[in-house]
C-alpha cells in the first residue's frame, strides 16, 4: 500500500490531540459520580453509558445506536436502548450527566496547579470545535448542536473543556468508523486487527463490546482467509499496511480540526492540553491506556 504519510505520524498534530482529549473526555466516564445514574432508575454502567453518549441524538433506536457506536454486538446495545428513553427523556439524560460530570470535573481538575491552562484550553476550544464539518459525522453532529456548558449551566471553563475534547473525540470517533468501513473492516473484524496488533485481548474486547466467541473466532477466520492475520493470532504485513491505512484516513479525515488554528495557536492548545491530560493520568483520575487496567480479562 506504499509508504504511510506524515500525518499518521505519532507526533504531528492530529494524532497528539486525538491522545490528549481522550483521557479529558474519558473523565466523565470513569468517574464515581457517573453511578449518580444508578440512582435515577439505570441498571449499571453501561445501561447509562448508551444512554448519555447518545442522548444528543435524541430518542435514537437501538439500530441507529449500533450503526453509530459500529463496534458494539446488537445485543448489547439492545439491553439498553430504546428502553433508557423509558426512565429520561434524552434532554433529561443531558442535564443529568452535565451535573455529574461537573462535579466529577470540578473533582478531578480542582487541584489543578495552573487554572489558565484550562481557562486558555476552554476558550481556544470554543473559537473552533463545535464548527467542523458534520457530514456523514452522526455522532459529533448531534453533540456539536448541544450548548457550551458556560451558556446552559454555568459549569466554567472546566466543563467547556470537557465539552470541547468531547467534540474532537466524537469527530475523530465518526472518522475512524468512516475508515473502518472504507478499509472493509467490520465491527468485529475491527477489535481483531486491533487486539492481533497488540492492544487489549479477546476475552477482555468481547466482554465490554459484547460480541461472543462464535462472532470473534468467525471474525478471526474472515481475516485468516484475507491473508491478514495468521492462524496463530499474528497480524501480517499485509494486515498491519491495512491497519496503517486506516489509521491514516482517520487522521486524513480528522485534519479539519487541525486546521482550523494557526500552527502557534494549535501547538499552544496542544501544550496546554497534553499538560491537564498528563496531570490526571499522574494523579490516577484516568488510566490513560485503552482499555483501562480495571476492565481488563486475562487472556
Amino acid at each position: 500500500m506504499g509508504e504511510i504519510p506524515r500525518t499518521e505520524d505519532r507526533r504531528s498534530p492530529i494524532r497528539r490531540l486525538g491522545r490528549t482529549v481522550e483521557p479529558i473526555h474519558t473523565v466523565a466516564y470513569y468517574s464515581p459520580e457517573i453511578y449518580g445514574f444508578n440512582d435515577d432508575g439505570f441498571k449499571g454502567w453501561w445501561h447509562a453509558y448508551f444512554a448519555y453518549r447518545s442522548a444528543p441524538m435524541g430518542r435514537a433506536s437501538a439500530a441507529t445506536v449500533t450503526a453509530v457506536f459500529y463496534n458494539f454486538a446488537p445485543r448489547m446495545v439492545e439491553r439498553a436502548v430504546p428502553g433508557c428513553w423509558d426512565i429520561m427523556e434524552p434532554d433529561a439524560v443531558r442535564a443529568r450527566q452535565l451535573e455529574l460530570t461537573t462535579a466529577s470535573m470540578q473533582r478531578a481538575l480542582g487541584e489543578y496547579p495552573d487554572p489558565g491552562d484550562i481557562s486558555a484550553a476552554a476558550s481556544a476550544l470554543r473559537s473552533f470545535a463545535g464548527d467542523l464539518p458534520t457530514g456523514a459525522r452522526p455522532l459529533y453532529a448531534g453533540w456539536a448542536s448541544e450548548p457550551w456548558p458556560c451558556d446552559s449551566t454555568g459549569g466554567g471553563d472546566v466543563m467547556d473543556l470537557w465539552h470541547g475534547c468531547t467534540l474532537l473525540r466524537e469527530f475523530r470517533f465518526d472518522a475512524h468508523n468512516i475508515a473502518l468501513a472504507a478499509g472493509d473492516l467490520d465491527p468485529v473484524e475491527c477489535h481483531v486487527m486491533m487486539t492481533t496488533g497488540g492492544h487489549g485481548n479477546g476475552a477482555t474486547i468481547q466482554k465490554i463490546r459484547g460480541w461472543n466467541a462464535q462472532e470473534w473466532d468467525a471474525a478471526c477466520q474472515r481475516l485468516i482467509d484475507r491473508g491478514w492475520i495468521t492462524a496463530d493470532g499474528e497480524q501480517t504485513p499485509e494486515g498491519n499496511a491495512a491497519r496503517r491505512a486506516v489509521e491514516h484516513d482517520t487522521d486524513r479525515l480528522s485534519s479539519p480540526a487541525a486546521e482550523a488554528l494557526t500552527a502557534d495557536e494549535f501547538e499552544a492548545l496542544l501544550g496546554r492540553l497534553e499538560s491537564i491530560t498528563g496531570y490526571l493520568v499522574e494523579s490516577g483520575i484516568v488510566a490513560g491506556v485503552w482499555p483501562p487496567p480495571h476492565v481488563t480479562v486475562a487472556a
